[in-house]
């Protein structure tokens, strides 16, 4: 009955059908090829990743009506065999783009206003995302907090922001010491957590822009349109915009499509980097995923899904890993991603079973799309990630939700679903910031109603 259930909801959700965006060409400098695979279904667009999987090809995004796969300046642009019968399309990507718009530390960036402020109206790199994380600090210094969680391959540091209403850090403090069962329901009167995590694959600017665009929305007064600050008498909310400085850097400077981390794997191979988003604890594989072209040999370290040798390999995932579990009566979690318009529940590494909350999961996903389309009339997907996406382990979404007991749980494709793909241009950073907000104000008032907690 359930499962009925479930399957009419989210044909309900997609009945407003999927967007049909094409990849744009300009005239400026090209990065490479990307090829759009058109499919009928999830099964036929599981097939084709599969392939793309065997061939170790660099695939942007998976929707059940087509699949983007880029072919960077350098790599033989050929098809493979199995892949020339699929009806496809091809545009070129441009060299750069948003990577011109930078700007400089400015007061007139105006931290007091969000719709006033400059700053979520470009890019930034990593030193002006981490200006801005300290500014909101000293602007806000009884609802904010910068803590550094980790070291990156290359020495730099990673950070959280922590947002929660004054006497809040000082009792998270306290039950830090005095931890209890991960899992386990809050009791009335405690604060509820929340965990935002940015860009893991260092090429989804956008998802870094909409973090730090919620982590204003959350320090501001309520008066103040877009606020999110109302939140904070229920939650704290424990926001990681750059979880992979290096990769993140590494798309300003040399290469604007890049995807891991940037550690060495093994002395003894040139390639560097692990792909983050397959290297957490949890159901973790050497090989990328199970399927009908499962490879016979270990993931050659080169590989765009080299997963690492080992759960926690990467020093990024590792560090958020264990700020994390200093947090109790976590109950939402948000990993922020591009492209593709989806809010995917778990499971990744499997679509054999279902979480035992899927119930409710569903249901908040639902009031979710429902509040994005609210904003600016985008409509995005809802299902479990395995199907939305494809099956692959060691993913964050679901450590967030089996080893630490996050109900909540979601991965979140931001704009668009292909029209710019990762080279959304700047002007969209504010509309999907205010979406998200919306979102998240859902969701918010969803698990605390859920909770009976006042909201």
């Amino acid at each position: 009955m359930m499962r009925s259930w479930l399957y009419l909801l989210l044909a309900i959700v997609g009945a407003n059908g999927y967007n049909d965006q094409q990849v744009l060409v300009e005239n400026q400098p090209v990065a490479g090829l990307l090829r759009r695979f058109n499919v009928s279904g999830r099964h036929e667009a599981q097939n084709v990743v599969s392939l793309a999987r065997v061939y170790d090809l660099d695939v942007w995004s998976v929707s059940s009506s087509h699949i983007d796969i880029y072919w960077p300046n350098g790599a033989p642009s050929s098809l493979p065999p199995d892949l020339e019968e699929v009806p496809h399309t091809s545009r070129s990507v441009p060299l750069t783009k948003g990577a011109s718009q930078t700007t400089t530390w400015k007061p007139e960036w105006n931290l007091t206003s969000l719709t006033n402020s400059s700053f979520h109206e470009t890019y930034h790199h990593l030193g002006e995302v981490e200006k801005f994380m300290r500014q909101l600090e000293l602007q806000f210094p009884n609802i904010t907090k910068v803590h550094r969680i980790a070291l990156t391959a290359e020495g730099r540091d990673v950070y959280a922001l922590e947002i929660s209403k004054p006497g809040v850090s000082a009792e998270t403090e306290k039950k830090k010491k005095k931890k209890k069962k991960k899992g386990g329901k809050p009791q009335p009167g405690d604060k509820l957590n929340f965990v935002i995590v940015g860009a893991q694959h260092a090429r989804e600017w956008i998802a870094t822009s909409t973090s730090l665009y919620l982590a204003h929305a959350l320090a501001l007064n309520s008066t103040e349109p877009f606020s999110l600050h109302s939140l904070l008498d229920v939650f704290n909310f424990h926001i990681i915009p750059t979880p992979n400085p290096d990769g993140y850097v590494y798309t300003w400077k040399k290469d604007r499509y890049w995807y891991k981390n940037r550690q060495v794997v093994d002395s003894h191979v040139k390639c560097r980097g692990v792909d983050m988003n397959r290297n957490w604890g949890y159901q973790w594989h050497h090989e990328p995923v199970h399927g009908p072209l499962r490879p016979t040999h270990p993931v050659d370290p080169c590989s765009h899904w080299y997963p690492g040798g080992r759960p926690f390999e990467s020093p990024e995932v590792n560090g958020i890993a264990n700020y994390v579990t200093t947090l109790t009566d976590l109950t939402g979690f948000l990993d922020l991603r591009s492209y593709g318009q989806m809010i995917s529940t778990p499971f990744s590494y499997t679509c054999d079973k279902y979480p035992k909350d899927i119930e409710d999961q569903t249901e908040a996903a639902y009031g979710a799309v429902q509040a994005i389309k609210a904003s600016h009339g985008l409509h995005f997907e809802s299902g479990r990630v395995c199907e939305t996406l494809y099956e692959a382990p060691g993913n964050i979404l679901d450590w967030m939700y089996s080893k630490e007991g996050i109900k909540y749980s979601y991965a979140v494709h931001l704009r668009d679903t292909g029209t710019w793909g990762f080279s959304l241009p700047p002007k969209y950073i504010r509309p999907v910031g205010e979406e998200t907000s919306g979102m998240v104000r859902y969701l918010g008032k969803f698990i605390a109603a859920k909770l009976k907690r006042k909201l």
